[in-house]
C-alpha cells in the first residue's frame, strides 16, 4: 500500500473519531503516564493490516514503540499475540479503536477471501474482488484481499475501461462502444466487456478486446461461450457467484472470478488490545 495516502486516511479517520481532544484520558492519565499493551486474535483468520498499528502511532505520537509479533497473509487462531505496544497510556488509548476498526475490518475481509479462494480450490483461476468496497476504505479492503490470497480488479473508474450494459445500449452495439472507447484511451489501457450472451462474446472476441467477462452466466453457458475466447483474451466470470456455488465454476476455466461479497459483507474479525 502506498504509505502516504494510508497516512492521508488514517489522519482523516483519527479526526473523526478525537476531534479535538480525548476527554477520557485526559482527565486519568497524566502525559507522563507508561503503559504497555497487547493486540490479541480473538478468533481464527487470516492476518490484514498489522501495519495500521504503528502508522496509526507515528501520526498521533512518535514516540510509541509498536512491535509486530506476526504478518499480514498468515494465518492467526484464538489466542494469538499480534503485536505489543508500548509507551505513553493517553496515546495508546486514543489511537486504539481506529487501529482496531481497521485491524478487524481488513483481517475479516483476508480471512472471507482467502475462504472463497479455499473453496474454489483452483491451480488456473484467481478470486478478484470489484468496486463494491466501503466509501474511504476501498485503500484498505483491496490491500485485504491481496493479503487473503485474492487479486485486486481496477481499483476505480480512472485505471481501466468497462464496457457494461449500459455503455453498451447508449451506443447501440459492443463494436461501436468499443471503436469509440479506444479511439478515446489510447494503446496503454486495457478494454473489459461485459458480455450476457453467445452472441455478445462472439462479437466482443471480434473486436478483439483485452478482457471478456461473463456477466450473471451459469457455469454450463459459460464452458459453452469460452470455447469461442482466444487464448490472448483474458476472461472473468461475475454475477451471483457465492460460497454456495463458486466450486461449480471451476471448470469453466476462466481466469479471474470477480466477488463483490468479500469487501461488502465480509465479518470482521475479532481482535481487541489488552492492558
Amino acid at each position: 500500500m502506498n504509505t502516504l495516502k494510508v497516512k492521508e486516511q488514517l489522519k482523516y479517520f483519527l479526526l473523526e473519531d478525537i476531534g479535538d481532544k480525548d476527554l477520557t484520558t485526559d482527565s486519568l492519565f497524566p502525559d507522563n503516564h507508561e503503559k504497555e499493551v497487547v493486540v490479541i486474535a480473538k478468533e481464527q483468520g487470516i492476518l490484514a493490516g498489522i501495519r495500521m498499528i504503528a502508522l496509526t502511532y507515528e501520526i498521533i505520537d512518535p514516540t510509541i514503540k509498536v512491535i509486530a509479533l506476526k504478518h499480514d497473509g498468515e494465518e492467526v487462531k484464538k489466542g494469538d499475540l499480534l503485536a505489543i505496544v508500548k509507551g505513553s497510556a493517553k496515546s495508546i488509548l486514543m489511537g486504539e479503536r481506529v487501529c482496531l476498526n481497521l485491524l478487524q475490518r481488513m483481517s475479516g475481509i483476508a480471512t472471507l477471501t482467502n475462504v472463497a479462494k479455499q473453496k474454489l480450490n483452483s491451480t488456473h483461476t484467481q478470486i478478484a474482488d470489484t468496486r463494491k468496497t466501503t466509501p474511504g476504505l476501498r485503500l484498505f479492503e483491496k490491500y485485504a484481499v491481496t493479503c487473503g490470497g485474492g487479486v485486486n480488479h481496477r481499483n476505480g473508474l480512472y485505471d481501466g475501461v468497462m464496457l457494461k450494459d449500459n455503455h453498451i445500449a447508449f451506443y447501440g452495439s459492443i463494436t461501436e462502444a468499443v471503436a469509440i472507447a479506444r479511439k478515446s484511451i489510447g494503446p496503454m489501457v486495457k478494454i473489459e466487456v461485459e458480455t450476457e450472451n453467445k452472441a455478445q462474446v462472439e462479437e466482443a472476441v471480434a473486436c478483439d478486446v483485452d478482457i471478456i467477462m461473463f456477466d450473471n452466466q451459469d457455469p454450463e453457458t459459460i464452458t459453452q461461450s469460452i470455447t469461442l475466447v482466444p487464448q490472448h483474451i483474458v476472461t472473468e466470470a461475475s454475477g451471483n457467484i457465492d460460497l454456495t456455488n463458486i466450486v461449480s465454476y471451476r471448470q469453466t476455466g476462466v481466469d479471474y472470478i470477480s466477488l463483490g461479497f468479500i469487501t461488502h459483507s465480509a465479518k470482521a474479525l475479532d481482535i481487541s488490545m489488552k492492558g
